[in-house]
């Protein structure tokens, strides 16, 4: 069985799967007379396909412990999908670079409670693993006539470690 280690969450490791959402070193300005701070355009959102549109939702997570071993993978082919937690807690983001799955390439990563992510349309993720206990996550994602999930089982497990 291959084990991943949990790589940090950031903006330059992320970059090749979608983008990592955060105020930390981002740019922002003042907007409503000073009294708010915008940090603009954070995720390049995708949809594509009949009927499209963007979607705001509320996943509820259970919570998993580590080590973790995962069978499968998914992507959703029409739209890209933004998750961003609502519970301030840790959550484990497993992806793979958007076409022909290839498992040798996975990456595994630990993302703080204070980091959202912003899947590609296309890359290769495994569904919410939150971290301590059930947690909350803000989705945009893409709603659509097509089916926009595909999902594929693994030729062999991994085991996640910390």
């Amino acid at each position: 069985m291959l084990e991943l280690t949990l790589e940090p969450l950031t903006k330059a490791a992320f970059a090749a799967f979608g983008e990592v959402i955060e105020t930390e070193n981002t740019e922002h300005f003042a907007i409503n007379g000073g009294s708010t701070q915008r940090y603009h355009d954070l995720a390049k959102l995708q949809h594509s396909g009949s009927h499209s549109a963007m979607i705001c939702s509320i996943f509820r997570g259970q919570a998993f412990e580590l080590p973790l071993t995962i069978s499968m993978m998914e992507h959703h082919p029409f739209g890209s999908q933004l998750f961003m937690p609502l519970s301030a807690r840790p959550y484990v983001v497993v992806v793979a670079s958007a076409g022909a799955l290839k498992e040798q390439y996975i990456r595994a990563f630990l993302a703080q409670g204070n980091q959202g992510v912003n899947y590609h349309s296309g890359v290769w993720h495994h569904p919410l693993i939150s971290l301590q206990q059930t947690s909350d996550f803000l989705v945009i994602d893409r709603s659509g006539k097509e089916a926009n999930c595909v999902e594929k089982t693994l030729s062999a497990a991994i085991r996640l470690i910390a």
